[in-house]
């Protein structure tokens, strides 16, 4: 395919949307760990409480989702998402303002909007209705590339808050979203929709795919809303739980760092070699992966080569659950409504998300480290167990 039919056919959704979850991941998602404590210390604030704010965020994410899940079912992302990321920019400017904590609050309530329309799950249901039914090529590419967004966000956000500040600095993502990603969203993504699927007449045909409600869809939903307290809790605390158990910085730093290249990689297998398996036997492995991983760290301590093979098979896991996300509601209950799922897995999901760090940091100051990454490994299983007594059409 040369390049003006690529610019022209419906493929060209996808750098496109890579390119906007780069942004929107890195300005909205990934900044809060650098840039909430500078909010709390020049407010005078605690760090919890100023944490608290992207909590708020994240459950007000998990309340807009179903919405706007059916939006883009109805009217397609080239309209819903740019006026998230439109909003997303106004609170970033709006947050530099934001003086006392109720105003704080409602800003990062208006966050969780924008995030409810610009990450993950509405790219995902904007490729779904786009592609139909062979949209999971499509989300796999989507996850490869939104994958460096991290890598990308945070050597980018440590530079321009030395060199500009916090306020300045979520100024300068505001303007991205705002003059780079929402238009580019706006007038340049695919407009067309896959043909809906008939439904059947007759009954022997009609297991291609599962209804999109009762048992099947409520273990999906719980299923992915439990592991994803995982990665939330993690990222919060794995690096301080490496360093309590008496790892030096420097070496936890590098540690950290293998996170990344091993999601990317876990993503690049998938979507070289793991196009055949069933979405579905791809979310369990990795479960699988990160229970052993979980088994290591509490049964053979914290070494820092098994903290560094943690990292490793964490990042692996997460590569792989991040596309089963998008891809196992579409294998199992198909394209038709597609938004609309989603938006009501990603409810259980960001409340998941919002409470993931709370809790483990909870258990790691009653308990121990052990007992914080065995919490880690009790909600593996419990995803797990979901996932398995999920029967395929």
């Amino acid at each position: 395919m040369n390049i003006s039919k690529a610019l022209k056919s419906r493929w060209r959704a996808i750098p496109i949307l890579g390119f906007a979850q780069i942004l929107s991941w890195g300005a909205i998602y990934y900044t809060p760990v650098l840039i909430v404590p500078l909010i709390a210390e020049a407010r005078g604030w605690s760090l919890t409480l100023a944490m608290a704010g992207f909590s708020v965020g994240l459950l007000a994410a998990g309340l807009a989702s179903p919405f706007v899940g059916k939006w883009i079912d109805r009217y397609g992302g080239h309209r819903v998402m740019p006026a998230g990321f439109l909003l997303g920019a106004f609170a970033l400017v709006a947050i530099g303002f934001a003086t006392n904590i109720a105003a704080y609050f409602a800003v990062w309530i208006v966050i969780g909007f924008a995030m409810a329309a610009s990450l993950y799950d509405p790219a995902f249901a904007t490729l779904a209705r786009i592609f139909g039914s062979n949209a999971r090529s499509a989300i796999t590419l989507l996850t490869f590339i939104g994958g460096f967004a991290s890598t990308v966000s945070w050597p980018l956000t440590h530079l321009l808050l030395e060199k500009i500040g916090w306020q300045a600095t979520y100024q300068v993502y505001a303007a991205l979203l705002a003059l780079a990603a929402a238009p580019l969203l706006a007038f340049t993504l695919p407009r067309e929709q896959a043909a809906k699927l008939p439904l059947p007449e007759n009954p022997v045909h009609k297991a291609k795919y599962l209804t999109a409600k009762g048992l099947p869809f409520l273990l999906v939903a719980c299923g992915f809303a439990l592991y994803m307290f995982i990665p939330s809790a993690l990222s919060a605390h794995m690096l301080a739980i490496f360093q309590r158990e008496g790892i030096d910085a420097a070496t936890v730093v590098t540690i950290g760092a293998l996170f990344g290249p091993a999601q990317v990689s876990a993503r690049l297998i998938e979507f070289t070699f793991g196009r055949k398996q069933h979405p579905l036997d791809i979310a369990r492995l990795a479960l699988c992966i990160l229970l052993i991983a979980c088994a290591g760290l509490v049964w053979r301590g914290f070494s820092p080569v098994l903290a560094a093979c943690f990292t490793i098979m964490f990042g692996i896991a997460n590569g792989w659950m991040t596309i089963s996300r998008g891809n196992v509601p579409l294998a199992l209950f198909g394209p038709n409504g597609y938004g609309r799922m989603i938006g009501q897995i990603a409810a259980p999901v960001l409340f998941m998300q919002a409470v993931g760090p709370l809790l483990l940091a909870l258990v790691a100051e009653r308990f121990s480290d052990g007992a914080a990454i065995g919490t880690v490994g009790l909600f593996a299983l419990a995803a797990l167990v979901c996932f398995l007594a999920i029967r395929r059409p």
